[in-house]
């Protein structure tokens, strides 16, 4: 990889990391519990309770991306950075600029 690339990668990473700590952030809001008396305008407490749920589950997906990101981001100086965990052959840079986080090939995420 060359410095260019992984400039900017690097400066990928950095804002896809921005961007997911405020995203965590609204979610934290969102997921807050409920109280069992608290009127939600025209939303049941069903569907209330069902969109926490769908929001626990973004909570969660989002501070697991946020995790590998920010490994991602120091493990970039690594020589073996962009190299697939499990061939071990080079990860296509289009690849990494869609998926920064990533560590695996196209051919191995697919097995």
């Amino acid at each position: 990889m060359i410095k260019e690339e992984k400039e900017k990668l690097e400066n990928l990473i950095r804002e896809k990391i921005e961007v997911l700590k405020n995203d965590i952030m609204s979610y934290k809001q969102l997921t807050k519990p409920i109280p069992p008396d608290d009127s939600i305008g025209r939303l049941t407490r069903m569907e209330a309770i069902s969109s926490k749920s769908i929001n626990e589950a973004a909570l969660r997906e989002a501070q697991y991306t946020l995790s590998k990101l920010e490994r991602a981001l120091q493990t970039i100086d690594d020589p073996y950075f962009g190299f697939c965990s499990e061939c071990e052959e080079p990860i296509p840079i289009p690849r990494l600029l869609v998926l920064p986080e990533t560590d695996l090939c196209v051919e191995c995420a697919g097995k």
